[in-house]
């Protein structure tokens, strides 16, 4: 039997759909699981992983899936059950870490307490689409060198462990991803919020050095500081939204996906392209997602990587 330590988002849906029944869904409160019918649920916090490991073993649990989106939560010390408390050290560990050095720690917990975590993809192989121009739009040169940059913003971002996606537009990176996710960055491109700086590239205000990027965005995540606002003239107009995993990360868990909705706000915030990497970034109903491009005009490319 799979337990599904379940967010938001469809993801959880796709699994519960392709395992049949064979399935616990464990929701965490605030992040409330849909489209996942009638399968049986179990409420758990944080506080209580302990226990909630140990009532899987006994409903004769075997593997364990992270799927769906979670905010990184705070622990509440009073709220610490007994089976937990063995664990509080290394989940404090893990909470002041990024995202793949925090789920690395939470996946060898579950793995110490006799379960097999599995990745999503692994149990919905078609998730991972094949390599190729999966739309009638075609890339250009102006696409290419936009994903060039894409890729050397990508490469700072993984370099801090903060997000999997970015977006560029004639060479200029106008958003970074980093913990709300790719729908808030898409959101924010199409209020077009405005920020304090002329700089016409945020790559180059917030990556002046490896330090400020690692400094800068760990202080956001703690929730020290407030997210860095983009320039006012950032607007994404014309650019692609390029997404990849982090080098080195463990697949299992938070690899990137992309759906239909995905699709809704890069045409809202004027986006004219989908970029993915080939094998590392799974597609929500991607006959849905390249026929909503399509009807767009997108292009969406799933990119080999080198």
């Amino acid at each position: 039997m799979l337990a599904l330590l379940a967010g938001t988002g469809a993801l959880p849906g796709v699994l519960v759909a392709a395992r049949r029944g064979d399935v616990i869904i464990c929701e965490m409160p605030g992040f409330p699981v849909t489209g996942t019918g009638a399968a049986p649920r179990l409420s758990y916090r944080i506080e209580t992983l302990g226990t909630l490991l140990a009532t899987l073993r006994a409903r004769g649990v075997t593997e364990v899936c992270l799927a769906g989106a979670i905010r990184r939560p705070q622990i509440d010390m009073a709220a610490i059950d007994d089976a937990t408390l063995p664990l509080v050290a290394r989940l404090m560990e893990a909470l002041g870490q990024g995202d793949d050095g925090a789920l690395r720690v939470v996946i060898a917990v579950i793995e110490e307490a006799g379960f097999t975590v599995r990745a999503a993809h692994e149990i919905v192989p078609q998730l991972l689409p094949a390599p190729g121009v999966l739309t009638r739009a075609r890339p250009g040169a102006a696409h290419l060198r936009d994903i060039a940059r894409a890729e050397a913003a990508h490469a700072a971002l993984a370099a801090a462990d903060i997000g999997q996606a970015c977006v560029v537009r004639d060479g200029q990176v106008v958003a970074l991803e980093a913990s709300p996710g790719t729908d808030w960055m898409l959101q924010s491109l199409r209020d077009g919020a405005p920020g304090p700086r002329a700089t016409p590239d945020p790559l180059l205000w917030a990556v002046d050095t490896a330090g400020d990027l690692i400094g800068g965005w760990a202080d956001w995540l703690s929730g020290d500081a407030p997210l860095p606002a983009r320039p006012s003239h950032g607007i994404a107009a014309g650019g692609l939204l390029y997404k990849a995993p982090k080098p080195g990360q463990d697949r299992r868990a938070d690899l990137p996906v992309i759906g239909p909705e995905t699709v809704i706000r890069a045409a809202e915030a004027g986006l004219c392209a989908i970029v993915i990497a080939a094998g590392g970034v799974m597609v929500i109903d991607a006959a849905q997602v390249t026929a909503m491009a399509d009807a767009r005009d997108m292009v969406l490319w799933v990119r080999p990587t080198s």
